[in-house]
């Protein structure tokens, strides 16, 4: 009997993968749930598990191809009995491929890698907020093709500001000059279109190969999210950091205590783990960092749940597994998971809905240095909480100076919900209860 294997559904909003590897052969027997072949996403890359046993007799796919859900990826020969994967049994497989998360990096030292937000991925209304919007493809206006479009250097700055490409713009000043607002009116329109998307410049690069040897990459799936994502955030956020420093002496003393004690549990006590949990209970405080903008209905949407993103940098680029629940984990469980999820990183079976449903991320760059950073909002959300290198400083108390372990603390946040002194009172309320470890709940 002759059975197929075909590409199961395996997140919301994701209907196509690239075949990044073929991990069988014809000729081979396989069993149930063993990998067949690696898929990379836009949002991650994973192993796919077979839904049936037999010998491999067609493979359908390659190395490279783009395949939809529900594509034939092999044909097995079976003993006729049916081995075919239940439903249940189907989903059961796909919340254990999901349980990757997590990179190496964020248990390798103070965990995490920056990735901003990575990484997420952005849904086409999510896209929609970007002022700044041209695609190549678009119709070129008649001026497009001499050396320089008719407009004036303040005309040109504008349409700089908006991240237009003014060649693109047709002028309806005297002989075809572009006026400020034609500018204004090309943005509206393609606000308003239904193909919005990142601003993507018609311009060709020059050939740098005449300056010296040159090697061309394909940009992954991952990192072509990443670019839109950022992009789109830059565009469409007005962002404000605020920073400030966390005396963690005692909460250095409190994770060296009770380390063992964690590790016995299967987790990993660090410092993320630990502001996972205390960024929850803010964010419960402080409901505005706990939102969405909907910029189209005019509307804030308030959320009652508390899922963080943990920003990974991974030999595949940035990706942002969520730990969900936080508010009802403790920092034991929490320290767990992100240990899971560092395993599953490593062995690449991170899956897109382990990287979606997030209202707030952290990217801890403390691992490998630096004295601060400015991390982008990871659009829908309002706020991310950059984490640098700890030192030890001399801090005047009582009169007299002490070395101090102090963990710089940075907060960038979407400037249209939340207001300065909101963002300096949330990042102060994390850094006391950070100096307050005995408060902590393990």
């Amino acid at each position: 009997m002759i059975k197929e294997v075909k590409l199961p559904e395996v997140s919301d909003n994701v209907e196509t993968g690239d075949v990044v590897k073929i991990l069988v052969s014809v000729g081979d027997k396989i069993k149930i749930d063993q990998p067949v072949i690696e898929l990379e996403t836009d949002k991650a890359m994973f192993e796919v598990p077979s839904t049936e046993e037999g010998t491999v007799k067609e493979i359908n796919v390659k190395e490279g191809q783009s395949i939809k859900i529900g594509s034939v990826i092999l044909k097995l020969e079976s003993n006729g009995s049916e081995n075919k994967k239940e439903t249940e049994t189907i989903t059961e497989k796909k919340d254990e491929v999901k349980e990757e998360n997590k990179s190496a990096d964020i248990l390798k030292s103070e965990p995490t890698a920056e990735n901003k937000s990575v990484l997420s991925e952005k849904k086409v209304e999510e896209k929609a907020e970007s002022p700044a919007i041209l695609r190549s493809e678009d119709p070129v206006p008649y001026h497009a093709k001499q050396e320089s479009a008719p407009a004036t250097p303040s005309v040109r700055r504008l349409a700089r500001e908006l991240g237009v490409e003014i060649d693109r713009v047709s002028g309806s000043g005297q002989g075809g000059r572009i006026m400020e607002e034609d500018v204004k009116n090309f943005v509206k329109s393609k606000m308003t279109s239904p193909d919005k998307g990142i601003f993507v410049s018609a311009r060709s690069l020059p050939d740098f190969g005449k300056w010296g040897e040159v090697e061309i990459q394909p940009m992954s799936k991952v990192r072509v999210i990443t670019a839109e994502s950022m992009a789109n955030a830059w565009s469409a956020i007005p962002m404000v950091t605020q920073s400030d420093k966390a005396d963690i002496t005692g909460l250095e003393e409190f994770r060296k205590k009770y380390s063992k004690s964690v590790e016995e549990k299967g987790g990993h006590l660090t410092i993320t783990s630990m502001l996972v949990k205390v960024c929850s209970e803010a964010l419960n405080k402080f409901p505005q960092f706990n939102s969405s903008i909907d910029a189209n209905k005019k509307e804030i949407v308030l959320k009652k749940y508390f899922n963080i993103g943990i920003a990974v940098d991974t030999d595949r680029g940035l990706l942002v597994p969520v730990i969900k629940n936080t508010d009802k984990k403790s920092i034991t469980e929490i320290s767990a998971e992100l240990n899971s999820f560092a395993e599953k990183a490593r062995t690449k079976k991170i899956t897109p809905d382990e990287m979606d449903g997030g209202n707030f991320t952290i990217s801890n760059l403390g691992g490998i240095g630096g004295t601060h950073f400015n991390p982008i909002v990871y659009s829908p959300q309002v706020a991310i909480l950059g984490v640098s290198r700890g030192s030890r400083e001399a801090v005047y108390i009582n009169g007299t100076f002490e070395p101090r372990m102090m963990l710089p603390l940075s907060l960038t946040y979407d400037h249209r919900i939340i207001d300065g002194a909101d963002a300096a009172r949330f990042l102060r309320w994390i850094a006391e209860t950070l100096e307050n470890p005995m408060m902590m709940n393990l």
